[in-house]
Protein backbone atom coordinates (compact mmCIF):
# COMPACT_ATOMS: atom_id res chain seq x y z
CA UNK A 1 0.00 0.00 0.00
CA UNK A 2 1.39 3.86 -0.46
CA UNK A 3 2.37 4.90 2.35
CA UNK A 4 3.04 9.06 2.90
CA UNK A 5 6.26 9.73 0.45
CA UNK A 6 4.15 7.78 -2.33
CA UNK A 7 0.93 9.91 -1.87
CA UNK A 8 2.40 13.22 -1.23
CA UNK A 9 4.72 12.32 -4.72
CA UNK A 10 1.71 11.21 -6.27
CA UNK A 11 -0.35 14.56 -4.78
CA UNK A 12 2.38 16.93 -5.65
CA UNK A 13 2.21 15.48 -9.90
CA UNK A 14 -1.22 16.03 -9.70
CA UNK A 15 -1.08 19.64 -8.44
CA UNK A 16 1.84 20.36 -10.74
CA UNK A 17 -0.99 19.62 -13.77
CA UNK A 18 -4.81 20.12 -12.08
CA UNK A 19 -3.89 23.14 -9.58
CA UNK A 20 -5.82 26.19 -11.67
CA UNK A 21 -7.60 23.91 -14.54
CA UNK A 22 -11.23 23.98 -14.93
CA UNK A 23 -12.72 20.37 -14.79
CA UNK A 24 -14.53 20.10 -18.47
CA UNK A 25 -16.19 16.45 -17.62
CA UNK A 26 -15.76 13.51 -15.32
CA UNK A 27 -15.77 9.52 -16.56
CA UNK A 28 -17.47 7.28 -13.46
CA UNK A 29 -17.38 3.87 -15.09
CA UNK A 30 -18.72 1.94 -12.26
CA UNK A 31 -20.80 2.23 -9.02
CA UNK A 32 -17.36 2.93 -6.34
CA UNK A 33 -14.81 0.93 -4.95
CA UNK A 34 -14.21 0.20 -1.72
CA UNK A 35 -17.68 2.43 -0.96
CA UNK A 36 -20.18 3.82 -3.31
CA UNK A 37 -18.96 6.78 -5.06
CA UNK A 38 -20.86 9.99 -3.51
CA UNK A 39 -24.34 10.83 -5.59
CA UNK A 40 -24.10 12.78 -8.42
CA UNK A 41 -20.45 12.78 -7.86
CA UNK A 42 -19.93 13.81 -12.19
CA UNK A 43 -22.38 16.45 -11.53
CA UNK A 44 -20.46 17.96 -8.78
CA UNK A 45 -17.44 18.00 -10.48
CA UNK A 46 -18.35 19.38 -13.36
CA UNK A 47 -17.53 23.19 -14.43
CA UNK A 48 -15.70 23.43 -10.72
CA UNK A 49 -11.99 24.76 -10.75
CA UNK A 50 -9.38 22.83 -8.87
CA UNK A 51 -7.64 25.02 -6.24
CA UNK A 52 -4.89 23.33 -4.98
CA UNK A 53 -4.03 19.87 -2.89
CA UNK A 54 -3.57 18.80 0.68
CA UNK A 55 -2.70 15.32 2.29
CA UNK A 56 -3.49 14.36 5.09
CA UNK A 57 -2.05 10.96 6.11
CA UNK A 58 -2.27 8.93 3.69
CA UNK A 59 -4.83 10.66 1.87
CA UNK A 60 -5.35 13.20 -0.89
CA UNK A 61 -7.66 16.32 -0.81
CA UNK A 62 -8.68 17.86 -4.15
CA UNK A 63 -10.14 21.18 -3.09
CA UNK A 64 -12.00 22.74 -5.68
CA UNK A 65 -13.98 26.43 -6.50
CA UNK A 66 -17.61 25.13 -5.65
CA UNK A 67 -16.44 24.70 -1.81
CA UNK A 68 -16.14 20.72 -2.02
CA UNK A 69 -12.78 18.85 -1.53
CA UNK A 70 -12.16 15.33 -3.76
CA UNK A 71 -11.22 12.84 -0.83
CA UNK A 72 -8.58 10.28 -2.70
CA UNK A 73 -7.23 7.00 -0.97
CA UNK A 74 -5.06 5.28 -3.39
CA UNK A 75 -5.68 1.64 -1.54
CA UNK A 76 -3.35 -1.44 -2.20
CA UNK A 77 -3.21 -1.08 -6.30
CA UNK A 78 -3.94 2.38 -6.99
CA UNK A 79 -2.81 5.28 -9.47
CA UNK A 80 -2.90 8.15 -11.42
CA UNK A 81 -2.84 8.37 -14.66
CA UNK A 82 -2.51 11.48 -16.42
CA UNK A 83 -2.28 11.83 -20.58
CA UNK A 84 -3.18 13.89 -23.04
CA UNK A 85 -7.27 14.18 -23.24
CA UNK A 86 -7.15 12.84 -26.85
CA UNK A 87 -5.98 9.37 -26.27
CA UNK A 88 -9.21 8.75 -24.19
CA UNK A 89 -10.44 6.40 -27.01
CA UNK A 90 -7.22 5.62 -28.83
CA UNK A 91 -5.61 4.33 -25.63
CA UNK A 92 -8.26 2.86 -22.78
CA UNK A 93 -6.33 2.42 -19.56
CA UNK A 94 -7.58 -0.75 -17.87
CA UNK A 95 -8.90 -0.45 -14.88
CA UNK A 96 -9.92 2.90 -14.93
CA UNK A 97 -12.74 3.42 -12.61
CA UNK A 98 -13.00 7.42 -12.97
CA UNK A 99 -11.22 10.28 -14.36
CA UNK A 100 -11.83 13.90 -15.26
CA UNK A 101 -10.48 16.14 -17.95
CA UNK A 102 -9.48 19.34 -17.70
CA UNK A 103 -9.28 21.88 -20.01
CA UNK A 104 -6.20 23.26 -21.36
CA UNK A 105 -4.03 26.58 -20.72
CA UNK A 106 -3.06 28.68 -23.52
CA UNK A 107 -4.18 26.88 -26.47
CA UNK A 108 -2.62 23.94 -25.20
CA UNK A 109 -4.51 20.19 -25.36
CA UNK A 110 -6.73 19.24 -22.26
CA UNK A 111 -5.87 16.49 -19.86
CA UNK A 112 -7.41 13.21 -18.84
CA UNK A 113 -6.57 11.97 -15.07
CA UNK A 114 -7.58 8.97 -13.78
CA UNK A 115 -7.78 6.76 -11.28
CA UNK A 116 -6.66 3.15 -12.13
CA UNK A 117 -7.27 0.65 -8.97
CA UNK A 118 -6.72 -3.49 -10.00
CA UNK A 119 -7.76 -4.54 -6.67
CA UNK A 120 -10.64 -2.12 -6.18
CA UNK A 121 -9.35 -1.23 -2.30
CA UNK A 122 -9.05 2.74 -3.11
CA UNK A 123 -12.02 5.30 -2.12
CA UNK A 124 -13.16 8.57 -3.60
CA UNK A 125 -15.00 10.52 -1.71
CA UNK A 126 -16.72 14.38 -1.30
CA UNK A 127 -16.11 16.60 1.53
CA UNK A 128 -16.89 20.42 2.57
CA UNK A 129 -13.33 21.73 2.38
CA UNK A 130 -14.39 23.29 5.30
CA UNK A 131 -15.05 20.22 7.47
CA UNK A 132 -12.56 18.01 5.93
CA UNK A 133 -10.95 16.89 9.13
CA UNK A 134 -13.97 15.86 10.36
CA UNK A 135 -14.53 13.45 7.53
CA UNK A 136 -14.83 10.03 9.50
CA UNK A 137 -11.99 8.91 7.83
CA UNK A 138 -9.34 11.89 8.93
CA UNK A 139 -11.10 12.39 12.53
CA UNK A 140 -8.61 11.38 15.18
CA UNK A 141 -6.03 11.40 13.04
CA UNK A 142 -2.47 11.52 15.04
CA UNK A 143 0.33 14.43 13.71
CA UNK A 144 1.44 14.82 10.83
CA UNK A 145 5.32 13.67 10.82
CA UNK A 146 6.69 16.81 8.46
CA UNK A 147 4.96 19.13 10.58
CA UNK A 148 6.30 21.19 13.53
CA UNK A 149 3.91 20.28 15.71
CA UNK A 150 5.29 16.53 15.81
CA UNK A 151 7.80 16.78 18.69
CA UNK A 152 9.08 14.15 20.74
CA UNK A 153 7.33 15.57 23.61
CA UNK A 154 3.82 15.27 21.26
CA UNK A 155 5.12 11.56 20.46
CA UNK A 156 5.93 10.65 24.07
CA UNK A 157 2.89 11.48 25.37
CA UNK A 158 1.09 9.18 22.57
CA UNK A 159 3.14 6.29 23.42
CA UNK A 160 2.83 6.40 27.64
CA UNK A 161 1.05 3.63 29.11
CA UNK A 162 0.73 1.88 26.13
CA UNK A 163 2.21 -1.75 26.06
CA UNK A 164 1.92 -2.60 22.73
CA UNK A 165 5.37 -3.00 20.66
CA UNK A 166 6.66 0.45 19.55
CA UNK A 167 6.15 -0.77 15.67
CA UNK A 168 2.55 -1.43 16.00
CA UNK A 169 1.83 2.12 18.17
CA UNK A 170 3.52 3.71 15.13
CA UNK A 171 1.35 2.26 12.37
CA UNK A 172 -1.61 3.74 14.29
CA UNK A 173 -2.87 6.16 12.42
CA UNK A 174 -3.86 8.32 15.84
CA UNK A 175 -0.57 7.83 17.16
CA UNK A 176 1.24 9.49 13.95
CA UNK A 177 -0.66 10.14 10.72
CA UNK A 178 0.98 8.08 7.36
CA UNK A 179 3.52 6.30 8.55
CA UNK A 180 3.19 2.90 7.07
CA UNK A 181 5.51 -0.54 7.45
CA UNK A 182 7.85 0.12 5.60
CA UNK A 183 9.28 3.63 7.26
CA UNK A 184 8.57 2.44 10.33
CA UNK A 185 11.20 -0.27 10.04
CA UNK A 186 13.58 2.39 8.75
CA UNK A 187 12.88 4.71 10.90
CA UNK A 188 13.05 2.40 13.88
CA UNK A 189 16.89 1.25 12.50
CA UNK A 190 18.17 4.18 11.97
CA UNK A 191 16.69 5.46 16.02
CA UNK A 192 18.40 1.92 17.59
CA UNK A 193 15.24 0.92 18.76
CA UNK A 194 14.00 -2.81 18.91
CA UNK A 195 10.52 -2.81 16.88
CA UNK A 196 9.22 -5.64 19.83
CA UNK A 197 9.98 -2.93 22.71
CA UNK A 198 7.06 -1.89 25.07
CA UNK A 199 5.89 1.74 23.26
CA UNK A 200 5.33 2.74 26.93
CA UNK A 201 9.28 3.14 27.25
CA UNK A 202 9.91 5.02 24.05
CA UNK A 203 9.27 8.74 25.56
CA UNK A 204 12.40 10.61 26.74
CA UNK A 205 15.76 9.97 24.97
CA UNK A 206 13.96 7.12 22.91
CA UNK A 207 11.26 9.78 21.00
CA UNK A 208 14.25 12.32 20.83
CA UNK A 209 16.28 10.11 18.50
CA UNK A 210 13.04 8.97 16.93
CA UNK A 211 11.44 12.01 15.74
CA UNK A 212 13.73 13.36 13.52
CA UNK A 213 14.78 9.78 12.24
CA UNK A 214 11.28 9.67 11.15
CA UNK A 215 11.12 12.58 9.93
CA UNK A 216 14.64 12.06 7.79
CA UNK A 217 13.18 9.03 6.10
CA UNK A 218 10.13 10.51 4.88
CA UNK A 219 12.17 13.15 3.12
CA UNK A 220 14.53 11.14 1.88
CA UNK A 221 11.97 9.50 0.23
CA UNK A 222 9.89 12.14 -1.37
CA UNK A 223 12.89 13.17 -2.76
CA UNK A 224 13.87 9.54 -4.09
CA UNK A 225 9.86 9.79 -5.55
CA UNK A 226 9.17 6.97 -3.26
CA UNK A 227 9.60 3.57 -3.28
CA UNK A 228 8.39 1.83 -5.96
CA UNK A 229 6.62 -1.61 -4.87
CA UNK A 230 4.51 -3.91 -6.50
CA UNK A 231 2.05 -1.16 -8.34
CA UNK A 232 3.17 2.05 -7.31
CA UNK A 233 4.35 4.37 -9.63
CA UNK A 234 4.41 8.53 -10.00
CA UNK A 235 1.18 10.57 -11.61
CA UNK A 236 3.69 10.62 -14.56
CA UNK A 237 3.77 7.00 -14.69
CA UNK A 238 7.49 7.15 -13.66
CA UNK A 239 9.18 4.92 -10.43
CA UNK A 240 10.44 6.22 -7.55
CA UNK A 241 13.74 4.58 -6.25
CA UNK A 242 13.94 4.78 -2.65
CA UNK A 243 13.57 1.20 -2.76
CA UNK A 244 17.29 1.43 -3.83
CA UNK A 245 18.11 2.79 0.13
CA UNK A 246 16.56 0.94 2.19
CA UNK A 247 19.00 -0.23 5.47
CA UNK A 248 16.90 -2.91 6.76
CA UNK A 249 13.53 -3.31 4.53
CA UNK A 250 13.05 -6.89 2.83
CA UNK A 251 17.34 -6.64 3.31
CA UNK A 252 16.59 -10.35 5.16
CA UNK A 253 19.58 -11.91 6.00
CA UNK A 254 22.06 -9.37 4.37
CA UNK A 255 24.74 -7.29 7.04
CA UNK A 256 23.47 -4.15 7.94
CA UNK A 257 25.48 -1.54 7.54
CA UNK A 258 26.23 -0.76 11.51
CA UNK A 259 28.07 -4.14 12.12
CA UNK A 260 28.87 -5.88 8.72
CA UNK A 261 29.23 -9.21 8.86
CA UNK A 262 32.58 -10.06 8.46
CA UNK A 263 35.05 -12.85 10.48
CA UNK A 264 35.26 -11.08 13.78
CA UNK A 265 39.11 -11.26 15.49
CA UNK A 266 39.10 -14.03 18.57
CA UNK A 267 37.97 -12.04 21.77
CA UNK A 268 36.54 -9.77 19.68
CA UNK A 269 32.60 -9.17 19.33
CA UNK A 270 30.68 -12.02 17.12
CA UNK A 271 30.21 -10.98 13.49
CA UNK A 272 26.38 -9.31 12.68
CA UNK A 273 24.10 -11.63 13.09
CA UNK A 274 22.46 -10.02 9.76
CA UNK A 275 19.19 -8.53 9.33
CA UNK A 276 16.08 -10.50 10.70
CA UNK A 277 12.61 -10.38 9.69
CA UNK A 278 9.99 -11.12 12.00
CA UNK A 279 6.30 -11.05 11.65
CA UNK A 280 4.04 -8.78 14.04
CA UNK A 281 0.55 -8.30 13.38
CA UNK A 282 0.58 -9.85 10.24
CA UNK A 283 3.32 -7.95 8.96
CA UNK A 284 6.76 -8.37 7.79
CA UNK A 285 8.94 -6.75 10.52
CA UNK A 286 13.20 -5.99 9.28
CA UNK A 287 15.65 -4.91 11.92
CA UNK A 288 19.38 -5.41 13.18
CA UNK A 289 19.22 -7.29 16.23
CA UNK A 290 22.39 -6.31 17.58
CA UNK A 291 22.15 -2.37 17.31
CA UNK A 292 18.21 -2.16 17.63
CA UNK A 293 17.75 -1.93 21.46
Amino acid sequence: MPELPEVETVMRGLDAVLTGRRILAADIRREGLRWPFPEGLAARLAGARVLGFRRRGKYMLMRLSGGDSVLVHLGMSGRMVARPASQRADAPVAHEHLAIEVAGEDGAEGLRVGFVDPRRFGCVDLVPTAAEDGHRLLAGMGPEPLEDAFTPAVLGAALAGRRTPIKAALLDQRVVAGLGNIYVCEALFRAGIAPEREAATVPGARARRLVPEIRAVLLESIEAGGSSLRDYVRADGGLGFFQDRFRVYDREGEPCERCPNLAAPPGTRPPCPGVRRLVQAGRSTFFCPRTQR
